[in-house]
């Protein structure tokens, strides 16, 4: 049996990369998905993609900085599905990726926006609609966790503050059988990624950072998604869950 079955998931950023490798093993796993990001297109052709597969989807496009765009979402998904089990707040973006003293006040603001107010503004929707066992799951990185990095200030701090969204959100809910977790991903093959840049030698230096001496695909970091979105995950709350092939330990 799919682990997922009958359950209603939303998945956010889910046009490209981590979101959209994740909406589809959600549907493989046999959730009706929501999937969620500004281009329109692009969510069309994934729905397509997991309706043939034989899964379920529907699209709905938009904001995630705006707070209407995120009470439409779970209103969405309780008007097409009957309700939200799980919800993956996953949008998000590298920043302005300059030294801090170059850092505009709009630019701080656009990157805090993006990461961390789109989570809450998910969050404080979605969870009260759920119900007992549902499991929501932020997109942070070890990147102001585990790790400095120069140039990244906007970023560091918005994703830093996603894992204290999760520890708080997640003593709020747990008497209601509700789960709140971070999941920390290390350096990995999307779009997104390749604006830290794309030649050879940084590709090199990047992969040399991690343990594994590689970078993830994002159907790794999805299949980690899948385990904190199950029951397998049924006693796992308030985590910040490194899923970084070993970067934040790794010293050679």
């Amino acid at each position: 049996m799919n682990i997922l079955q009958n359950k209603v998931a939303l998945v956010t950023g889910a046009s490209s990369g981590i979101g959209r490798a994740t909406a589809k093993l959600f549907a493989k796993e046999g959730a009706s998905v929501i999937v969620a990001a500004r281009r329109t297109k692009e969510l069309d052709i994934l729905v397509e993609e997991i309706l043939q597969a034989g899964g379920k989807a529907k699209a709905f496009a938009g904001d995630v900085k705006k707070e209407s765009y995120a009470k439409a979402l779970v209103e969405f998904a309780v008007k097409e599905y009957g309700g939200l089990d799980i919800a993956f707040n996953n949008a998000g973006t590298l920043g302005a990726c300059s030294a801090t003293p170059d850092l505009t006040l709009e630019a701080w603001d656009d990157t805090i926006s993006t990461n961390l107010s789109s989570a809450f503004l998910g969050a404080k929707h979605q969870l009260p609609v759920m119900k007992s066992g549902g499991s929501v799951i932020f997109t942070s990185s070890f990147v102001g966790y585990t790790i400095g990095m120069p140039d990244k200030a906007d970023y560091a701090a918005s994703k830093a503050g996603i894992v204290g969204l999760a520890k708080a959100l997640a003593c709020e809910y747990g008497s209601s059988g509700i789960r709140v977790n971070a999941l920390l991903p290390g350096a990995t093959d999307t779009a997104m990624s390749e604006k830290f840049g794309n030649s050879s030698e940084v590709l090199a230096f990047v992969k040399n950072m991690h343990a594994l001496k590689r970078t993830a695909s994002p159907q790794e970091i999805a299949n980690s998604a899948l385990y904190l979105a199950s029951d397998l995950s049924s006693f796992t709350t308030g985590t910040a869950m490194l899923v970084d092939g070993g970067v934040s330990i790794c010293k050679t």
